[in-house]
């Protein structure tokens, strides 16, 4: 960098301003930049850290949750897939059998193809939830698509129940 004319550089002038200072004033800026520069380490260097290191353990604790929730998942695939397969006619005798002990006459099943649909008529809630998973467990049948409406429950001690269609995918032939 070149200078013009006589200009003294930023350096040399802040010598000179360092020169010109008392002894009592040097030891207050070198005081003052201390205190300034330990600032500046700990929020830019140490609190960082310390704070990576206390949220350490519960990350901790929440991976492991996760990663044991998926071994859970994981195991559960395995023994879908080790099961023998099922029939498409044997899938919809136990989606029937599930229907017929679970929700009564609330509701109406009719099966097309490799789709079940059922139609609910203030079928209980609870009766509806385990007919799901009875669907699941032996028909392996898995919902597709639900258009129900809610009623009931409003009052204290009313019972949920539930209208409309739902369809189910059976195993296919």
């Amino acid at each position: 960098m070149k200078r013009r004319g006589n200009q003294p550089s930023a350096a040399s002038r802040l010598r000179e301003q360092w020169q010109r200072l008392q002894a009592r004033e040097r030891r207050m800026v070198v005081i003052a930049a201390t205190i300034v520069l330990l600032a500046l380490l700990w929020w830019v260097g140490l609190a960082p850290a310390l704070r990576t290191l206390r949220e350490a353990g519960d990350q901790r604790a929440a991976l492991q949750a996760q990663a044991q929730q998926m071994q859970q998942l994981q195991a559960e695939a395995d023994a879908l897939k080790s099961m023998p397969r099922m029939t498409q006619q044997e899938a919809v005798r136990a989606l029937e059998a599930a229907v017929k002990q679970r929700l009564g006459a609330h509701a109406t099943l009719t099966v097309v193809g490799d789709r079940a649909n059922l139609v609910l008529r203030d079928a209980p809630a609870a009766g509806l939830a385990d007919c799901l998973t009875d669907a699941r467990v032996n028909a392996r049948a898995t919902p597709v698509e639900a258009r129900l409406t809610r009623s009931g429950g409003s009052a204290p001690g009313g019972a949920v129940t539930w209208n409309g269609t739902l369809s189910l995918s059976l195993p296919s032939a």
